[in-house]
């Protein structure tokens, strides 16, 4: 016998990202079927690839996040639209109102903060390591701090699916 784990030939671990992607998908559409207002303390930081395909942001958003943006969807969004494959929100960054479409496919991590909750996905093996760059300060955040999405061990809700490429 052989101590090496043999290849799958079933893509377990994009399956299991897709589902948590679903979880995405489904948590923004209650907020849009109940008119786009967060319940409680709810508050959501959505981080994406900016350059992956079907993302559309403002040029200036582009240039000031090439590889990955936060945002925050907190207070101040509107016009939030959710469909099978992403979502659209209007959000204000320094003042100006932006629309922005995101695939969920191209979110590489989802927090909600208020309940100690977060998805974080791999890259796509087709991407390269991202840029440096500032996090989102668009008007949502009321001044609160991003939290790293990372393994707990503390027993919060964390959740992070790292399926290992053999070398």
């Amino acid at each position: 016998m052989s101590d090496e784990t043999p290849d799958s030939l079933i893509p377990y671990d994009e399956i299991v990202q897709e589902a948590l992607r679903a979880v995405v998908g489904r948590v923004l559409g209650e907020i849009e079927a109940g008119g786009g207002t967060l319940p409680g303390e709810h508050h959501f930081y959505i981080t994406f690839k900016t350059g992956a395909p079907g993302v559309t942001i403002p040029p200036h958003l582009r240039e000031r996040f090439p590889d990955e943006m936060t945002i925050v969807l907190q207070n101040k969004f509107w016009d939030l639209k959710v469909d099978e494959d992403g979502f659209t929100v209007g959000l204000s960054f320094n003042q100006v109102p932006a629309k922005l479409d995101v695939p969920f496919s191209a979110i590489t991590a989802f927090v909600d903060p208020a309940v100690d909750f977060g998805l974080q996905f791999q890259a796509t093996s087709g991407e390269v390591e991202p840029e440096a760059h500032d996090d989102a300060e668009n008007d949502g955040g009321e001044g609160k701090p991003h939290p790293a999405v990372t393994e707990s061990e503390d027993g919060s809700n964390v959740v992070t699916v790292d399926f290992g490429k053999k070398k």
